[in-house]
């Protein structure tokens, strides 16, 4: 009996604390269903601000929003701003420029697609137009400009002519004596004839000639073949003079035989040494001569290029030859 009178009170107890806990949870149940409510209005004002602002934002000064009037939004909004976007894509200017294009209200989008590649292509052609212009300009410039290089430089050169001309004409001119070439002398050439003309034709030939002569000797040649002797003579002057003769070689050889040659100093250079040379090889063809030669100094060079002139081959070196000293050249003509 005892324990049960203890137990009731402490299960009173436990049901008052129940029912506090209880009626505490229930108010914080409504606590949060207030703050929740607060919440979500509060929300909803500010989500309500925000659309009136994006509205005033929208709304232009003439009362249309978005490029829409209010007319058009009670309508239905799908169809109209399907309209306003096909207008804004078809939007035609003063020109009748759609979209960047130029067209017509009739054209097709493909007569306009043609018609752009055509202009493009025109415009293409036009750049290169210009540039082939610009490219021929330059080289006409070029040439301009060389031409008028070329033309400054004759122009100086003409100046340059007319100063020295200018110059010529004030530079008095001197009178230069012409001076006249003396006339060939007149030569005539002849066989020896008498002993008279002994005495000219050695002491005409004695002033080249590196050994001398005894008179006999001249006598020997020019008594023996007469017609083998001619003289150069200028106003009955002995000038020139070739002493030569013909025997027999080896008994079956005809040589001629040039013994001197001898050309006055101041009729040099006349031809007449070579003239008298050629007589003489006349006159030993007409007697059947076979050969002709001579002996020359090795040092004696107008000499030597007479009568190579004529044909002679230099055919022996004979040393010590004269009684100078100098050695010779035995030179000779063939004639078979």
């Amino acid at each position: 009996m005892e324990v049960q009178t203890e137990d009731a009170p402490l299960n009173g107890v436990e049901s008052s604390a129940n029912s506090t806990a209880k009626s505490g949870k229930k108010k914080v149940k409504r606590k949060n269903k207030s703050k929740n409510i607060g919440t979500s209005s509060s929300q909803e004002m500010s989500l309500g601000r925000e659309n009136n602002k994006l509205a005033e934002v929208a709304l232009s000064p003439s009362g249309k929003l978005n490029g829409i009037s209010e007319s058009d939004l009670c309508e239905d909004p799908v169809d109209t701003v399907r309209d306003k976007l096909e207008k804004g894509l078809k939007l035609k200017g003063q020109n009748g420029i759609i979209n960047g294009t130029i067209t017509s209200a009739d054209e097709h989008p493909a007569e306009v697609k043609s018609k752009s590649s055509t202009a493009k292509k025109r415009h293409r052609n036009r750049q290169k137009s210009k540039s082939q212009q610009q490219l021929a300009a330059a080289s006409e410039n070029s040439s301009d400009l060389a031409q008028a290089k070329v033309d400054a430089g004759s122009s100086t050169e003409q100046k340059s002519e007319i100063k020295s001309v200018a110059l010529i004409a004030t530079v008095p001119v001197k009178e230069i004596p012409l001076v006249e070439e003396p006339a060939k002398p007149e030569i005539i050439y002849q066989v020896y004839e008498s002993e008279l003309q002994m005495p000219s034709i050695m002491s005409l030939i004695q002033k080249d000639l590196s050994e001398p002569y005894s008179i006999y000797t001249y006598r020997y040649f020019i008594h023996n073949w007469p017609r083998l002797c001619f003289l150069a003579l200028h106003q009955e002057r002995c000038v020139g003079a070739i002493v030569c003769k013909l025997d027999i070689h080896r008994q079956n050889v005809r040589r001629g035989y040039i013994a001197m040659l001898a050309v006055d100093k101041d009729y040099r250079k006349l031809k007449i040494g070579t003239t008298l040379v050629q007589k003489a090889i006349q006159a030993m063809l007409e007697d059947n001569a076979d050969e002709v030669v001579l002996e020359t100094e090795i040092t004696n060079r107008p000499a030597l290029r007479l009568y190579e002139n004529l044909g002679f081959v230099r055919d022996k070196r004979l040393f010590h030859y004269y009684l100078n000293g100098v050695d010779a050249l035995r030179l000779k003509l063939w004639f078979r």
